[in-house]
């Protein structure tokens, strides 16, 4: 072999040498366990906007406008304007990813103005077979008589799936009830969500989004008695009927939305009026909450945040709620909050059950009227927990709406505010 092959050969093995040692990095890189994250669909729902179609973080920065807070790593996250409906900003809004008890929002929307408050039912054990092993619970007992307006505490205060499906039974069996959400987010332009069980717990095929939950929040804010047991901090629940005693005894049940009632060193977010949270483990953490600050209503959702803080849903969504009241009127939006198809377009007054319809289930009482529930705890409590909504002198505001007709401040023309007492120390 003459000299000068030899020194083609040796220069050619040379370059070959890189290559060849990243042989196996281009088969099969060494990543970070950041890096492996699922990743969203490159083409989403566009349903209320082509840029909430897009993966990724979507925000119109301009001068003046407050920058993003960086401690937010939810998968799917959304800040929104209750009222005019305006997306000020989100991250990969229509991915669609298992909600846990988020989905609870939507059962309550359907639900919630069919089945009159007052009415009484005796539990059986059928009603509590399909509850899924490890489900969050109030406690209902079979053979022990709640009410409606009991049943509805456990679901919104202990996210209690015994409590939806006891009530599932009363709406005619969790089938009917399944296909009455369904379709009910399917009125809703609700389009990346579809329901398997009622109550959020894991099941195959169900899903939700950051842009669809918040979509519900809306519409089930417009109901008054969602938005009383969304805001109530805690209550009384019936205990089990002892054999001899004439009277019932009860227990206290607190809510589990951290922003609300101010616990496990989370402090109670200024403004807030629920709405709910979840936890599963398919899902992760998964939070949508309303808050109100200087006349502004927000909505927020954050759904499987990654960080390592502690109760790093309700942290975020505070974070992003901040941002969107100091970005209220500055940012251009992103995109909006679709209303119902059946909206109408118009202006009026009067409230609406979650069904564009006055519900039988409490819906047509006056706004500021206790109804006599002296089992609802007054808001408020020790170490700051404060009130729902919490202003000053202990004001509760509640987001009122009309019918839903669409004015660019569909569903929540005005607030309305009513004291409440605070409890006894």
């Amino acid at each position: 072999m003459s000299a000068l092959k030899k020194t083609v050969l040796t220069v050619a093995a040379a370059a070959l040498i890189p290559v060849l040692t990243a042989a196996p990095a281009l088969a099969g890189p060494a990543v970070d366990k950041e890096d492996k994250q699922p990743q969203p669909p490159a083409a989403m729902s566009t349903v209320g906007g082509v840029k909430l179609g897009r993966p990724g973080t979507q925000v119109n920065l301009a001068p003046g406008v407050p920058v993003l807070p960086k401690e937010v790593t939810g998968r799917s996250w959304i800040v929104a304007d209750a009222e005019s409906g305006s997306v000020l900003a989100s991250h990969n809004a229509h991915w669609r990813l298992p909600p846990a008890s988020t989905l609870k929002m939507l059962f309550a929307d359907t639900v919630l103005p069919k089945l009159p408050r007052d009415r009484s039912y005796v539990v059986t054990p059928q009603d509590l077979a399909r509850v899924g092993e490890g489900s969050s619970l109030v406690g209902v007992k079979e053979k022990q008589a709640y009410t409606v307006h009991d049943l509805w505490l456990g679901v919104f205060l202990r996210s209690g799936n015994d409590a939806v499906h006891v009530l599932s039974s009363m709406n005619g069996g969790v089938g009917k009830t399944v296909k009455e959400m369904n379709d009910r987010a399917d009125e809703l332009q609700a389009l990346d969500t579809h329901v398997v069980s009622p109550d959020g717990y894991d099941a195959e095929g169900q899903v939700s989004s950051a842009y669809d939950l918040t979509l519900i929040a809306r519409s089930g804010m417009q109901n008054k008695d969602f938005r009383e047991y969304c805001s109530t901090p805690r209550a009384k629940f019936p205990g089990e009927v002892k054999p001899g005693n004439k009277k019932r005894s009860t227990f206290e049940i607190q809510n589990t939305n951290r922003l609300l009632t101010g616990d496990y060193g989370i402090p109670a977010y200024q403004g807030i009026a629920g709405v709910k949270n979840g936890s599963t483990t398919h899902a992760g953490a998964t939070f949508t909450g309303v808050a109100e600050r200087n006349g502004k209503v927000l909505l927020v959702t954050v759904m499987n945040p990654s960080a390592k803080e502690s109760h790093a849903v309700y942290k975020e969504a505070a974070r992003l709620l901040d941002w969107g009241f100091s970005a209220a009127g500055k940012v251009k939006p992103v995109g909006e909050l679709v209303p119902p198809k059946s909206a109408r377009t118009g202006t009026g007054t009067g409230e609406s059950g979650g069904n564009g319809q006055t519900g039988s289930g409490g819906g047509d009482q006056a706004a500021g009227d206790s109804g006599g529930r002296a089992t609802v705890a007054a808001a408020g409590g020790s170490g700051g927990a404060g009130t729902a909504l919490a202003v000053t002198g202990g004001v509760l505001v509640l987001l009122a709406g009309g019918v839903f007709l669409v004015n660019r401040r569909w569903p929540l023309p005005e607030l309305v505010r009513r004291r409440r007492q605070q409890p006894p120390s």
